[in-house]
């Protein structure tokens, strides 16, 4: 699975009352859909998952599945902090028809937490995943970073085909992506080396794929078949996305392959546009793109949060809207502020 390109970690749209707006889950997963991004992940923490109830994380995981574009990778974050609740969570999105499973380090017990204990909880989601699974590495949040050695040791298991790694340690990213080197597996791509998934495929093949002119509206012959989609084989290591904006650009000089930022929740285009420039091997561009938005990144995402994240993406015609307690709405100062770091980065 290629996981190459920027997905932004999509909220979660409240009404005022705290009920999930499902309707504007629609609204923002098909804005997404229609920017250059690679994929949208589901449930991160950007998507207040932790906040949620099991019967809501599976209600949104089903709204933004049929929401999204067919060519857009899926990405489900499906960790809870036991293995067995990971594992249901997963093979649920699995039916849902989601592409990878991102599942987040367990870390309440954070003591008995031990490089064996990630080890075994790792390798059994990965041996029994229907999904190939990415790990998801959030100290900030969870106050515990899982070390490069375990990741790099991790990355031997053929159902495990990479990292989100959010700790902004530049050395940490280099380390794992020298000590991974070794893992490679072929996946399937298309003619421009763009993403392809089983589910992609299917959906293509089916009668009712968006090609096909439905029986019912001729009278029940239908005359047209699916396109197919010409793929070829492209060989992939084991890929590190990173989770900061502001370090984005550096990040790719070492070997990351992508990101997943809460940062492109309000402003996609403009994240994707470093990603571009790097790839075209334009550096004075991607500098010069990584500059535009590394301030606002800092403050609005590293600051403010996911209510600075919400309120910024109400700026830019995404819905944001409220946030679930314990977090709190922005004051009027901080809104100004985050109108102020918005002002010049419309997507």
């Amino acid at each position: 699975m290629l996981l190459h390109g920027i997905f932004p970690p999509i909220t979660t749209p409240f009404y005022p009352d705290g009920k999930v707006y499902y309707k504007k889950l629609e609204h923002n997963v098909d804005r997404y859909s229609k920017t250059p991004v690679a994929g949208v992940v589901v449930l991160g923490s950007t998507g207040e998952a932790i906040l949620l109830s099991d019967e809501e994380r599976r209600e949104v995981f089903k709204v933004a599945r049929e929401s999204a574009a067919a060519d857009k990778v899926l990405i489900a974050g499906t960790g809870i902090e036991s293995a067995i609740e990971t594992l249901r969570l997963t093979e649920h999105a699995a039916k849902l028809g989601y592409d990878v499973a991102m599942v987040r380090t367990p870390h309440y017990y954070k003591k008995q937490m031990h490089p064996q204990n990630l080890l075994a909880f790792y390798r059994t989601v990965c041996d029994q995943s229907p999904l190939p699974v990415i790990i998801y590495n959030f100290p900030q949040a969870t106050g515990y970073d899982i070390p490069a050695e375990v990741v790099i040791e991790l990355a031997e298991h053929p159902n495990l085909i990479g990292i989100k790694e959010s700790c902004g340690v530049i050395e940490k990213v280099k380390k794992m992506v020298e000590g991974t080197r070794h893992v490679h597996f072929e996946t399937t791509v298309t003619e421009v080396f763009s993403a392809v998934t089983p589910r992609m495929m299917t959906a293509v093949a089916s009668p009712a794929g968006p090609d096909m002119v439905s029986a019912e509206s001729l009278g029940g012959v239908a005359t047209a078949t699916p396109t197919k989609i010409k793929t070829r084989k492209k060989e992939v290591g084991f890929q590190v996305l990173v989770g900061s904006a502001q370090s984005l650009k550096p990040s790719l000089d070492v070997g990351a392959v992508g990101a997943i930022l809460a940062f492109a929740d309000a402003a996609p285009t403009a994240c994707y546009e470093i990603y571009a420039a790097y790839k075209e091997t334009d550096m004075a561009l991607a500098v010069e793109k990584q500059q535009r938005i590394a301030q606002a990144a800092v403050d609005v995402v590293g600051k403010l949060g996911v209510p600075g994240v919400k309120y910024a993406m109400e700026l830019n015609g995404y819905y944001g809207g409220p946030v679930r307690l314990p977090f709190l709405p922005l004051t009027a100062e901080q809104k100004a502020e985050v109108e102020k770091l918005m002002a010049d980065i419309k997507n």
